[in-house]
């Protein structure tokens, strides 16, 4: 029992408590503001199922980091050959009669088990930045001999690609986003820098001239043109044009939390929960949200600085990009200077998956901390 005792006291002792509390804090108020959306019934859409799924998923979230902390992150690495097929599955299945696409929505993005439905992107981003990380710590010196840099490509393009085949071209861009951070921090030579800046205008003119759609295109274009936001006012431009207005009317302090003339906007407790902070709580509310983000991730961004080895600041630079361009871009998209592309905000927006996996996430960062701080190792156990 003493043994027993004695090995928690040793875990709590080294756990990175303050970046746990912080991500049980912003999950806390998530769930808050989610509730408030159910009660204060603003869209049918909304039910009470959102934010129970959000407690359920967050709780299960913070027991799977908790256990992910106590594994050392170079084992769990080390186990990519279990987890990426698996994810890589359960993404395929996406394009069998088990692929869902919701209502409303471009991409097969759920995957339908049954009992429950999940998000396989969520799980496939985890594994991605798991393995990544694995890959550029065992090619470190060597990354930038052609043949290593052409294998890490192909290891970003595959999941990059079979994701954007699910028409969830926000997801593939995340992938796209977490890739050349980790490749920036794992320290990508010069010279393909600079041939990446060459071949960003051309493969843009290809992207947007062979490949993308002319709803896609559209997405885009009606961010400055000023004469099709009048023409997409009911089509493609009305979820953000809404989305404008419920944010701004709300004020420096907001609506209220309990009830008030609140405005409609499609999807609002999901990529939209942007528009609903700022309209019940004001400009200090979107603050508040976006403080606590940039403080969670400036914390992550320290503990990657923290790591004594390539492996786990890899590892803490990929959570860090995936919070990071997740925030940017679903901000962006409440703004409407960045196009609406599905991407959720970290911890608000409702979705259960996507809760679970950020907690998963976080328990990485925890892993790398803990086993960075300590000779002790709970589950595994190697030489430094």
């Amino acid at each position: 029992m003493k043994l027993i005792l004695s090995k928690i006291k040793t875990y709590f002792g080294k756990l990175d408590k303050l970046l746990l509390f912080m991500c049980m804090g912003i999950a806390f108020f998530a769930v808050f503001i989610q509730y408030t959306l159910y009660e204060n019934d603003i869209s049918s859409a909304v039910t009470a199922s959102q934010y129970k799924t959000q407690i359920i998923a967050f709780i299960a979230g913070i027991v799977i980091a908790m256990a992910l902390a106590a594994i050392n992150y170079k084992y769990l690495a080390k186990l990519w050959f279990i987890y990426v097929p698996l994810a890589m599955g359960l993404t395929l299945l996406l394009f069998t009669p088990l692929g869902i696409k919701r209502e409303g929505a471009d991409d097969i993005g759920w995957l339908d088990l049954g009992i429950m439905t999940i998000q396989p992107s969520e799980i496939l981003k985890l594994a991605f930045i798991l393995s990544l990380a694995f890959h550029l710590s065992k090619v470190e010196d060597r990354m930038n001999e052609p043949i290593h840099f052409i294998l890490l490509c192909i290891h970003g393009a595959i999941p990059t690609l079979l994701i954007r085949q699910t028409g969830d071209d926000g997801s593939a861009l995340v992938f796209l986003f977490i890739f050349i951070c980790m490749m920036f921090a794992a320290g990508l030579s010069w010279k393909y820098l600079v041939m990446i800046a060459v071949a960003i205008p051309p493969a843009v003119y290809v992207l947007w001239n062979y490949l993308m759609q002319p709803h896609q295109q559209k997405r885009f274009q009606v961010l400055w043109d000023a004469q099709m936001q009048e023409d997409e006012a009911l089509g493609i431009y009305m979820q953000q044009r809404v989305g404008k207005i419920a944010l701004g009317s709300g004020g420096l302090t907001g609506l209220g939390l309990s009830g008030g003339d609140y405005t409609y906007v499609p999807e609002i407790h999901n990529d939209f929960i942007f528009s609903y902070i700022g309209m019940t709580m004001g400009l200090l509310g979107c603050l508040l949200v976006v403080v606590l983000i940039a403080t969670l991730s400036l914390k992550i961004l320290s503990n990657a600085s923290g790591a004594k080895d390539t492996l786990g600041r890899l590892i803490c630079i990929g959570v860090f990009a995936l919070i990071v361009f997740h925030t940017t871009v679903n901000i962006g998209m409440v703004l409407g200077i960045a196009p609406v592309i599905g991407i959720p905000l970290p911890f608000f927006s409702a979705g259960g998956t996507s809760g679970m996996c950020l907690f998963a996430a976080i328990g990485l960062v925890l892993s790398v901390s803990y086993h960075n701080s300590t000779k002790y190792r709970m589950f595994y156990t190697e030489k430094d």
